[in-house]
């Protein structure tokens, strides 16, 4: 059991609680003003010993610098590089700097939720960042304490129930079948990666991670199971996003193009590749070959993933149902595909209102409810 004692200092009487932690080792804390704080924190101590919830005081001097490079570590472990990469640079350039030297002990919710909106507007020297850069920065702090606490270096996460900003949705943009064709005639020698983004939904890195054994051509499929991703100069090649193959379908038009840019190569040869046979990197914002063909153009302001939805509109509009565009664009769920795209189907909406009229009419229902009506109005 925990004792207690007092003792004198220069400021007065103070009272020392001694006790042991879970191990047997003897330990004490000091400073309590009174004889009942002192007390509830030893009763506190024995409950928490009881219910195995015991931290440790001397735990919440470890600092968030000590931490952080195991809990990198630890993501490494399950996250693909192009994922781990932004959580790295994270850790780096906001939260080391910022609470590298705290101990877990000093962290309060209101200095947490102080530096999340310091991270969005800016102060001094500090750039404000954007509201998905923030969220990111604000996941590995949370992250870093939540280890902490399921360690029992500290009780609670004072990280967690922030206020974080909105990520703004971004409107995607579709483009017409001419438009597509205007785009690809401007790229050039990448006209076809231009044709086949757009009608088959695949992502940059699918596509040029794509090898000729992906295209059957005979079955017009093409298939996604590789992804090479650009992570600052290098490019990581990897398992597709949702870490599943799929099949997506090529269109007649799609199948001879593709059989011409096979010509000469072999089964293990990039579909897509650089000049030199390597991985083609996704060109510059601005000053690359994709802007420069937007522009020339005169299409509307896209990217190369705004292809994929391109290529979700014209498959809706040729009479793709939901589940159909789910499995062409490797969603993992048909809600999912809903939530991005529900703006595409708002013809079906339109479709249920003339199947309820012509049901009802057929019931005969409107029939009787009309010649009521003229009762009553006679």
């Amino acid at each position: 059991m925990a004792t207690i004692k007092p003792y004198d200092t220069a400021k007065g009487k103070r009272y020392r609680v001694r006790y042991r932690t879970p191990e047997g080792r003897q330990t004490d804390k000091r400073g309590f003003t009174t004889k009942k704080a002192a007390e509830a924190f030893a009763a506190e101590v024995e409950v928490d010993k009881l219910r195995g919830q015991y931290i440790s005081p001397t735990d919440a001097r470890t600092t968030i610098g000590e931490l952080g490079p195991g809990w990198l570590t630890r993501q490494r472990g399950h996250l693909k590089e192009s994922a781990y990469r932004p959580l790295e640079v994270a850790w780096r350039l906001r939260v080391e700097p910022r609470w590298g030297e705290v101990q877990l002990g000093d962290i309060r919710p209101s200095l947490v939720q102080a530096w999340i909106a310091e991270l969005g507007r800016g102060k001094g020297d500090v750039k404000s960042i954007g509201a998905t850069v923030v969220i990111r920065t604000h996941q590995v702090f949370a992250g870093i304490l939540e280890d902490a606490v399921r360690d029992r270096l500290i009780r609670s996460n004072p990280a967690r129930g922030m206020k974080l900003p909105r990520k703004p949705k971004k409107r995607p943009v579709y483009l017409t079948h001419e438009q597509v064709d205007a785009l690809a005639r401007e790229c050039g020698e990448h006209s076809d990666l231009v044709l086949f983004l757009s009608y088959t939904g695949v992502r940059w890195g699918e596509a040029t991670g794509m090898k000729v054994r992906d295209l059957n051509l005979l079955r017009r499929r093409a298939t996604v199971d590789e992804n090479a991703v650009e992570v600052g100069s290098e490019i990581i090649v990897g398992t597709t996003k949702g870490h599943k193959r799929r099949t997506v379908p090529l269109a007649d038009f799609l199948v001879a193009i593709l059989a011409k840019r096979c010509e000469g190569k072999s089964r293990e040869d990039l579909a897509f590749p650089n000049e030199d046979g390597t991985y083609l990197q996704r060109s510059h914002t601005e000053s690359g070959w994709f802007d420069k063909a937007v522009s020339a153009a005169g299409v509307p302001r896209v990217t190369p993933h705004d292809l994929r939805h391109t290529a979700a509109s014209l498959a809706v509009s040729a009479g793709a149902n939901v589940k159909a565009l789910q499995k062409m664009l490797g969603h993992a769920s048909a809600a999912m595909t809903l939530d991005v795209y529900a703006d595409l189907f708002d013809d079906d909406l339109d479709a249920v209102g003339v199947a309820l009229s012509e049901a009802r009419t057929k019931s005969g229902v409107g029939k009787k409810w009309a010649e009521t009506e003229s009762e009553g109005t006679a």
